[in-house]
């Protein structure tokens, strides 16, 4: 699923995907199977919820959201997929519909008939993104059932849709709706040179979706913790509405009165909050400290981690930390591809809550609905700037072409002027 961790000398890998997460498998993970799944009622390996045709394979509620604020299914709404199904949607899993491979196994494109959900023929109808297992991966078994197990139940339009799944023998497949954009991870730090980089407005378009999916997460009947919110993990449809994606880390979050659950430390080097990788406590405001990473990474456009920056420098936190609360050099270590697009006070109020994300405290940092608000504050902020700026800037566009074109006319005459000599 997701590039995870569970021992200090493991190293964080760059995933081959260009349009869906990397797939590979977290490093220690707990083999209580218990610890991912049970999100509203039980369930084990032998348990009959999965692999059974009586789940509903009507997916016309999945396809067709308009409920801005999520919901909770009572039962899961996937279809259950044949092997020969998803074998025929991908062309036999052809090399040339491959999306990206990890540890957990290989991602690829498939044809779907929008209605039915039956493969169609390449290039025709819907297309999905089927993730396939690697019968050698001995954790992935595990998150394909906590996968099943929340996005199943969790309906929301800032979570990406799981359709189905497959598991026919040792054959174990999950089918996704597709998102054409890819991850941010790939906009962000651009491994393909074509792609655009990413505007301050898309940025924060995309920040504000990923915070309202981890808002209803957090909010849910039973608190979901995330556990491992990072730049591969967050989708961009066609129109960059992010949605967050792979949920094999996902968690339930503390009940009883409790403050936190303890559980093996896992997640991906940078993005873990603190507290839990000190002790493992997991807090639902654990997911908090993930996300100001990412908004840090996005003003910035650098790694969490890059070990080929100089010493001092490979751990961005670490790295930014002292300098955001420095109103002067905020401009020095914004992204250089996003200047003149934000307003400095956009610039500064996006600082302060990257700060208050990453406290050390977890009841210092905000919640996510908190976080909800500000960033639309701030997106409301510089919508209304540069509106109230626009007269000014195409006022220096015009004058500027028509410096333009007296500069051309100018030349013209200049030219005719040696052509034909009085």
């Amino acid at each position: 699923m997701g590039n995870c961790w569970g021992f200090p000398s493991d190293q964080r890998s760059p995933s081959k995907n260009t349009a869906y997460p990397p797939a590979s498998t977290p490093v220690g993970k707990s083999n209580n199977i218990s610890d991912n799944i049970d999100l509203f009622s039980p369930t084990t390996a032998s348990n009959s919820s999965f692999g059974k045709s009586q789940l509903s394979e009507a997916v016309s509620e999945r396809l067709d959201e308009t409920n801005p604020s999520g919901k909770i299914l009572e039962t899961p709404n996937l279809k259950v997929f044949s092997f020969a199904d998803l074998r025929s949607a991908t062309k036999n899993f052809k090399s040339d519909t491959l999306l990206g491979e990890g540890g957990f196994g290989k991602v690829y494109k498939g044809w779907m008939d929008t209605r039915t959900l039956v493969p169609s023929k390449i290039g025709s109808g819907m297309v999905v993104a089927i993730k396939k297992l690697n019968s050698e991966s001995m954790q992935g078994f595990q998150e394909w059932q906590s996968e099943v197990n929340f996005l199943g139940r969790l309906s929301h339009p800032n979570l990406v849709k799981l359709l189905g799944y497959c598991w026919e023998d040792k054959e174990l497949l999950l089918v996704y709706e597709f998102m054409p954009k890819g991850s941010l991870e790939n906009h962000l730090f651009r491994r393909n040179p074509a792609i655009e980089p990413l505007s301050w407005e898309i940025r924060l378009k995309i920040a504000i979706g990923a915070a309202r999916g981890l808002a209803f997460l957090h909010t849910s009947e039973k608190q979901v913790i995330y556990r491992d919110f990072k730049a591969s993990n967050i989708l961009l449809d066609a129109n960059y509405n992010a949605k967050i994606s792979d949920f094999g880390l996902a968690k339930l979050g503390p009940s009883g009165g409790d403050s936190h659950v303890t559980t093996r430390i896992m997640g991906t080097y940078g993005y873990a909050a603190p507290e839990y990788v000190a002790t493992g406590h997991l807090y639902v405001k654990s997911d908090v400290y993930g996300f100001g990473v990412v908004l840090l990474e996005m003003m910035t456009g650098l790694r969490a981690l890059d070990n080929r920056r100089p010493n001092g420098q490979q751990n961005l936190v670490e790295w930014m930390k002292p300098i955001l609360s420095h109103r002067r050099k905020l401009k020095v270590i914004m992204d250089a591809k996003i200047e003149g697009q934000y307003s400095s006070k956009a610039a500064w109020q996006a600082a302060q809550l990257t700060l208050k994300c990453l406290e050390g405290e977890p009841r210092s940092r905000p919640s996510m609905n908190e976080v909800v608000e500000v960033l639309e504050q701030i997106e409301a902020m510089d919508k209304l700037k540069f509106k109230s700026l626009q007269p000014t800037i195409d006022r220096r566009a015009q004058q500027q072409n028509s410096n333009h074109r007296s500069a051309l006319q100018s030349k013209a005459t200049a030219q005719r002027t040696r052509s034909y000599p009085q």
